[in-house]
């Protein structure tokens, strides 16, 4: 991740920022005795480690060496949603005319303005993540620079020897550069690409932008700049948008990128990236023919790697994968026992909430359970996640195809949302709700939603797999109406319709027969 003095541009905001998630003026505090708990990375699962080891009354010392809060809050979730929330405001101004509002002329987007928010916004929220927070609040001995483990119990930060009874590697994961023909070239040029890590420091509209991957990051990003007024290409090797979730949900996401006029060049194979001026030239072969095109900045939307390198896993007997990450077993114990791991440096998952229960579960394995019973086991977490397109995808538990994979039978229920009153009164009866349950009973063992908000509903259904509640009590809950949420309770009505069996209609038929 980009450390203080890479941040861009040096605005007041983005001074701010720093001012609270590393201070220049910060003196590293000195150790006195063990620590209960080193945690080594402030990302969302260093922070939320040593948060809640210290609220529980643990000694703890949080080692960062750039900025407090990680990719969440300095490149990744906060500054993407912001620039979000304006390509949405940009969209619904167009929309107006659907709904009676007239807009006299042509919408027109100060993208410097957008991006300046972004940055004001996300300033605004660093306080939560800042050093002195950790500190004065909540207890936790705040050392800034490089760690490394040099013995079983002793992980050094500059001079200083930290000595600890468990630790935790929370040093999360980067951008990485795929094997793709011309990427250095372009470096070696001064051309260069964006990564999320650079992209928000963008100030200026790319009148042509291109993207390199569909997944989350890529379509995103692809969508939010068509909005604020770029042509964008996505060159992208699958089929579809989002190849890893439901297809069919993927589908409606690709045409409301196609509608909000991202061209996607899907199944692009050959991919040749040369500079072209300041500019980056992009060909590409595709079922339709080969491609061309010419963009002024280039966005590589694929490929993740793990922190690993220089902590001295190897001194202590930490098995890694530098591709995979650290190794942990369901306990989230690596190959040492007194060390743990949480978060985008040891989990396929990578996303903030899952980096937050992993490392709530850590500190209750590491320092409270000493006994194996009560421990939290990996495969025990409900993660749900969630892409922020419009309509925006959110998924939890199995797909259709993850269950034909693994061979467990399921029923599926499924209701489209312009069967849903209000979505159709708001204008948004695109996308549905899936839930999956297993063959023969009500148990939810999975779910998509793609529709607006869809964010934001899965919630519900995450609730319903952690607690046991089957589609079945589903139906029976009251929801207000009208609501879009109401599309999850109908699915609930489906279910409860299939145990209307012939036999069951018998005897009701036999009971209303007595009642009258």
């Amino acid at each position: 991740m980009r450390g203080p003095e890479e941040l861009r541009p040096s605005d007041s905001h983005n001074q701010r920022l720093v001012a609270n998630v590393r201070p220049p003026d910060w003196r590293n505090p000195t150790p006195s005795g063990p620590y209960h708990l080193v945690v080594i990375g402030a990302g969302t699962a260093g922070l939320v480690s040593a948060a809640v080891a210290a609220g529980l009354g643990a000694k703890v010392a949080l080692v960062e060496r750039n900025l407090l809060g990680g990719d969440c809050l300095n490149v990744g979730c906060v500054p993407s949603k912001g620039v979000i929330a304006a390509a949405r405001a940009a969209a619904a101004v167009r929309r107006a005319g659907e709904f009676g509002v007239r807009v006299g002329g042509s919408v027109e987007v100060d993208f410097a303005a957008a991006m300046e928010r972004m940055r004001r916004l996300r300033a605004d929220i660093s306080p939560a993540d800042s050093a002195k927070r950790f500190s004065e609040e909540k207890g936790v001995d705040v050392y800034f620079g490089h760690a490394e483990f040099v013995a079983s119990d002793t992980v050094r930060v500059g001079e200083q020897d930290l000595v600890f009874k468990k630790a935790v590697i929370a040093t999360g994961a980067r951008a990485a550069a795929p094997p793709i023909e011309g990427l250095a070239a372009l470096s070696q040029a001064g051309v260069g690409y964006l990564t999320n890590e650079t992209v928000f420091s963008l100030t200026e509209r790319p009148e042509a932008f291109g993207v390199v991957g569909a997944g989350p990051i890529g379509a995103e990003m692809a969508q939010a700049f068509a909005r604020l007024g770029s042509r964008v290409h996505v060159f992208n090797q699958d089929a579809t948008a989002l190849p890893r979730d439901d297809a069919d949900a993927g589908r409606i996401v690709q045409a409301a990128l196609e509608r909000d006029g991202v061209v996607l060049h899907n199944r692009s194979e050959n991919l040749r990236l040369s500079p072209a001026g300041d500019r980056v030239r992009m060909r590409s072969d595709t079922p339709g023919g080969p491609v061309d095109t010419t963009v002024d900045k280039l966005l590589i939307a694929v490929g993740r790697a793990p922190n690993v390198e220089g902590l001295g896993l190897e001194a202590i007997g930490v098995e890694y994968d530098p591709r995979r990450g650290v190794r942990v077993d369901e306990h989230f114990r690596t190959t040492n026992a007194k060390v743990y791991a949480a978060g985008d440096v040891c989990s396929p998952l990578k996303f903030t909430h899952a980096a937050d229960f992993m490392a709530r579960a850590v500190v209750r394995n590491a320092l409270f359970t000493p006994l194996r019973f009560g421990k939290v086991k990996r495969s025990s977490l409900v993660i749900p996640w969630a892409t922020y397109t419009s309509p925006e995808l959110a998924h939890v538990g199995l797909t259709e195809s993850d269950a034909e994979a693994q061979g467990v039978a399921i029923t599926t229920f499924r209701q489209d949302f312009d069967g849903v009153d209000r979505a159709i009164l708001d204008g948004a009866t695109e996308g549905f709700v899936k839930i999956h349950v297993k063959k023969g009973t009500d148990r939810i063992v999975g779910a998509t939603i793609v529709g607006e908000n869809a964010g934001d509903l899965i919630g519900s259904l995450s609730i319903a797999m952690t607690g046991g509640v089957g589609l079945g009590k589903i139906a029976q809950s009251i929801h207000p109406y009208p609501t879009v949420a109401e599309a999850i309770r109908k699915t609930g009505d489906q279910y409860s319709r299939t145990k209307l069996t012939p036999t069951a209609a018998r005897v009701l038929r036999f009971i209303l027969r007595l009642s009258t």
